[in-house]
């Protein structure tokens, strides 16, 4: 090998060399790519794993004694008033004065706002005032009636002793005649006046809005200075209402049963009521009437049902289980042990029966041993105490600690 070989040999190719850290750069490029893939993988799925899971609750509720042996049919429904009112007024207006709160015991006839009635004031004053001339002028033709009645009657006699012509006793006969009419005219004038006046006063008691019924004021809808009306003018710039008020002593309880038990429901039937924010107070109860229509969608009938006692714990839109019994309940009767729940807040995992309890916005699953307890209903007698929140119809992705939070659409 001669001396200019050796040195071809010793030679460095710059391209190749050029190259080699480019690849190596490329390579490390769609590394670093790779991995800020992977990272954002993970962080969606951390993300959508820590993301609360909506879920419907429903309350556990302790039974009663009654559920042990003559309840044939439980169902889940809410505390409604028959007699309930937004109360607003007849005509459109300012408000001047509202004298209602929340929570207020109102009486029928009670005032409870009032308008700007100013307008109003002076139209009954205008009515009055016409009614009282009309009556006036009718008295004053009453009195030129009596007169000319009196001097026809002067003039009848003179024609009959033949002192004065027959035409004069005529002419004051038709006098007679015509204030009898003109009479009766401003009469009827001095009626249609009177009638003006009521109607004027009718508008006038418009301005003051007053109670339909004895209740309690549940909500206050208007404040002094707004409009109200009782038409809808758009722009909600109007209100409709002053107020709503509930006849506390119509209130009654809406159950919906299965349409598969309906036929164990009967008119009269006795019953018994507890609430959910009271599960410990069991109510007589009995049914007034099963509403002649279903619902398809729900595949439920109706059922209202009377509560026998009144008490100012019970409000309207409460949760309530009511248990329809073969006969009346007894008091000494002992009350069965555990809760009652949703037979579909029991679900099966890993071969066992279990229900998810929600606390501190996580769910933890308890191993349950649930028994039937009418439509649908079942009775769990350890596991859940009364007043957990539980999960009704769990998703599949429901486990153990998994965070949740109520449906929006949940009542």
């Amino acid at each position: 090998m001669d001396h200019t070989e050796l040195l071809n040999q010793l030679k460095i190719d710059r391209a190749a060399k050029d190259l080699e850290p480019s690849g190596a750069g490329g390579r490390r490029v769609w590394i670093a790519l790779a991995v800020l893939l992977l990272l954002a993988v993970a962080g969606g799925l951390f993300w959508w794993h820590q993301r609360p899971l909506q879920v419907k609750l429903a309350t556990a509720v302790a039974p009663s004694a009654t559920e042990a042996s003559d309840a044939v049919l439980q169902a889940t429904g809410y505390v409604t008033a028959r007699r309930q009112a937004t109360v607003s007024a007849q005509i459109t207006g300012t408000l001047t004065e509202v004298l209602i709160e929340e929570g207020d015991h109102v009486h029928r006839g009670q005032v409870l706002a009032r308008l700007e009635d100013s307008a109003y004031r002076a139209s009954l004053d205008a009515a009055r005032a016409n009614a009282r001339a009309a009556h006036a002028q009718a008295g004053q033709i009453e009195a030129q009636l009596r007169q000319a009645q009196a001097d026809a009657e002067r003039l009848d006699a003179l024609v009959a002793r033949g002192l004065v012509s027959r035409q004069s006793a005529e002419q004051a006969r038709t006098a007679v005649a015509s204030d009898r009419a003109q009479l009766a005219a401003q009469r009827l004038a001095a009626d249609a006046a009177d009638a003006q006046a009521k109607q004027a006063q009718v508008n006038f008691d418009y301005t003051v809005v007053r109670a339909p019924f004895d209740g309690v004021i549940t909500e206050k809808a208007a404040q002094v200075g707004e409009i109200v009306s009782p038409l809808s003018a758009g722009g909600g710039f109007t209100r409709t209402g002053v107020g709503t008020i509930v006849d506390m002593d119509s209130l009654e309880v809406d159950v919906d049963v299965n349409e598969a038990y309906i036929g164990r429901v009967k008119p009269d039937m006795p019953a018994e009521a507890v609430l959910d924010a009271y599960p410990d107070w069991a109510i007589p109860a009995h049914v007034i009437a099963i509403v002649p229509t279903a619902d398809r969608g729900k595949a439920t009938v109706k059922v209202r049902v009377a509560l026998e006692q009144k008490d100012p714990r019970i409000v309207p839109d409460m949760g309530v289980r009511v248990s329809f019994l073969e006969k009346k309940a007894a008091p000494a009767a002992q009350a069965p042990e555990g809760v009652l729940l949703p037979a579909s807040a029991v679900v099966e995992r890993d071969h066992r029966r279990v229900v998810f309890v929600v606390s501190g916005g996580r769910a933890a699953m308890h191993r349950v041993d649930p028994q039937p307890a009418g439509s649908d209903m079942v009775r769990v007698p350890a596991g859940v105490v009364a007043g957990d929140r539980v999960v009704v119809a769990p998703p599949a992705s429901l486990d153990d600690g998994t965070k949740v939070e109520k449906a929006a659409d949940a009542h």
